[in-house]
């Protein structure tokens, strides 16, 4: 049995199904999100006929399997309406150009054959999308779980979201922490940054990639410069290949290090990054068996929470295309700003930890016109902006 809950990104995907043939669907997002689970629960709402199939690395001849599986979905779209899934797709050998020939010959046909596409990582099916397939997929990002979500789904509280985060796999072990650590670490952590990115891209040093993420999950909702991260890495290389190595996670939804916000794009990209991960529970499994030191002391509860707002803010941004940096100028900061064509809105987060004040203020005197929001406050406290009550845009 499916479970009851649903997400609303299966709306999307049901939605888009019904839709006059016009576009692939890619969904795309970090591994045990639920993927195939939203998928699962779109097919059974369209009352079309459907071919699952699920790619492995195990298939011999991959390329011929996908065509088999195409030409059987053909078969059910000869008789009107129907639906071919292609679950993991990344695992067949230069799956794009396949896809794009399959799908413009059924396109001089007029069949009426909808596709959806899932993998892992998004990195992976940007690169092929990017070769063959231009104009021809919509993207549907499916990201860690919200809190307001795993709140419905789950039960959890505020504090539970906060140390175990948006992976649904997880939420059954949060009375376990060992067991839980076991499953981030060998379940989640090992295979996104091992396979999903390293394997994937080329990547000449595996082991800084690994270490690169240990570290950045440890100091996340922190500013860290380039020449900082090399010092605490063995074999760090250079600047590049750590910003190199920073935008590769951040593509397969892990880690992003934000740019200093500037009106001056070259500016912008200069600066040192802010590092964040795109769930608590990412940092808080790189604490390994230390991890209760993030609600105990009072400066690294504050990154945690931090991090939390983080988070929300980069899986908005992914579904609404606006953009997400942090601001300091001197002593004065504020924890993000986010950017929407004119309309900017600058955010700080009270979390636990003691900051200079008066950044908010600076900010607004350096960049007139922006939106202020201080989350934690009584006109925007953590759990109504972490469940999507608050306008980010005045």
């Amino acid at each position: 049995m499916l479970p009851t809950y649903q997400r609303a990104i299966v709306d999307v995907i049901a939605a888009r199904i019904a839709e006059p043939r016009r576009f692939i669907q890619i969904v795309v997002g970090p591994r045990q999100t639920g993927k195939t689970t939203a998928v699962r629960q779109a097919m059974e709402r369209v009352g079309i006929p459907v071919r699952f199939a699920r790619a492995s690395q195990d298939i011999p001849s991959s390329q011929d399997w996908l065509r088999r599986e195409w030409d059987e979905a053909r078969t059910l779209a000869a008789q009107g309406p129907a639906l071919l899934v292609v679950d993991e797709v990344q695992m067949v050998h230069q799956w794009s150009a396949v896809v794009k020939a399959l799908w413009d010959a059924d396109t001089d046909h007029s069949a009426e054959l909808a596709v959806v596409l899932t993998g892992s990582p998004s990195l992976l099916l940007q690169k092929g999308m990017r070769e063959s397939l231009t104009g021809r997929f919509d993207v549907i990002p499916c990201q860690q779980w919200y809190f307001r979500e795993c709140e419905e789904a789950f039960g959890f509280s505020l504090e539970d979201y906060l140390c175990f985060g948006g992976y649904p796999g997880a939420a059954s072990l949060k009375g376990d922490k060992e067991r839980w650590l076991d499953y981030m670490q060998g379940s989640i952590i090992a295979p996104s940054v091992l396979k999903d990115v390293v394997a994937l891209d080329r990547v000449t040093k595996p082991a800084l990639m690994e270490a690169l993420f240990a570290l950045g999950s440890a100091y996340s909702a922190q500013e860290v410069s380039y020449r900082k991260l090399m010092g605490q890495l063995d074999d760090a290389g250079n600047a590049t290949t750590i910003a190199h190595y920073l935008s590769l996670l951040s593509d397969a939804g892990l880690l992003t290090g934000l740019q200093k916000y500037s009106e001056k794009l070259m500016k912008t990209r200069a600066s040192s990054p802010r590092l964040i991960t795109h769930d608590t529970s990412l940092m808080v499994a790189s604490y390994g068996r230390r991890r209760d030191l993030l609600l105990k002391e009072p400066d690294l509860r504050g990154h945690l929470v931090e991090s939390a707002v983080g988070a929300y803010l980069l899986k908005r941004a992914s579904e609404e295309h606006f953009e997400v940096f942090w601001w300091r100028e001197g002593t004065r900061e504020v924890d993000f700003v986010v950017q929407d064509g004119t309309a900017r809105t600058a955010i700080e987060v009270k979390g636990g930890r003691v900051k200079r004040l008066g950044g908010l203020d600076a900010f607004a005197k350096e960049f007139p016109g922006s939106h202020g929001l201080v989350v934690g406050s009584s006109a925007a406290p953590l759990e109504s902006f972490l469940r999507g009550e608050v306008p980010l845009f005045a």
